[in-house]
């Protein structure tokens, strides 16, 4: 597959996932924020970072970016889309995804291999785990708390939309341990822990995150079933 990986002022990780993407077996094409072109791509990663400083709120000047405009309306037809820490914070801020990130608990930037459990594999970039896999990764976020009222939270836990879920302990103050979320039609994954640091043993992280990269194969032979 033909993924995108886009690159905001301000992104930092946009380079290891397009690493993480060709380490995956598929082809990783570089999108520029500001064009309204997603380059004939099968699904796109929002990248992490500091996109425009976090000057507002975290992603809430790269929801206007051009690019975004054709993202929106290309997960919206069930394009496969990932939003990896600010990249989650983009889409949450795009109404692709529902709650809001704030800032840690604990007010204190927060990097640490973080153990997590996989709660929904009915998607694109889960597809690779088994239902309560569990997994380490990297985290590094300084405004990583999910948060959402009870009817969204409720909502998300009966409708199977929590993606993966803090283990041993909390690292944010995310509300019931939510490190990501999905939407309704199981496209569109938000997730706040860096799977693209945790794709080969030479950084130390081992390779449990890369399963968010190999699931993509044959996603597209299967898209419409699990879509409709």
């Amino acid at each position: 597959m033909r993924v995108g990986v886009v690159t905001f002022p301000g992104s930092l990780d946009d380079v290891d996932a397009r690493r993480a993407v060709r380490l995956g077996d598929h082809e990783a094409v570089a999108l520029w924020h500001g064009e309204h072109d997603l380059r004939g791509v099968d699904a796109v990663i929002l990248p992490g970072g500091f996109s425009y400083g976090d000057y507002l709120r975290c992603g809430a000047i790269s929801r206007f970016s051009p690019v975004m405009t054709e993202v929106i309306a290309a997960a919206e037809r069930g394009m496969p889309v990932l939003g990896i820490c600010n990249g989650f914070q983009i889409l949450c801020e795009s109404h692709l995804l529902p709650g809001a990130l704030i800032r840690n608990d604990h007010r204190h930037f927060v990097c640490r291999d973080q153990r997590l459990r996989i709660e929904s594999t009915d998607t694109p970039w889960t597809r690779a785990y088994a239902p309560g896999q569990e997994i380490t990764v990297v985290l590094k976020n300084g405004e990583g708390g999910y948060v959402a009222d009870e009817a969204t939270l409720d909502r998300l836990e009966g409708e199977g939309q929590v993606v993966a879920r803090y283990l041993e302990l909390n690292p944010n103050g995310s509300m019931r341990d939510i490190a990501g979320v999905r939407n309704a039609r199981g496209n569109v994954v938000g997730l706040m822990p860096h799977p693209e640091h945790s794709v080969e043993e030479l950084t130390g992280s081992g390779t449990d995150g890369l399963g968010f990269f190999t699931g993509l194969a044959g996603w597209v032979g299967v898209a419409e079933a699990v879509l409709s």
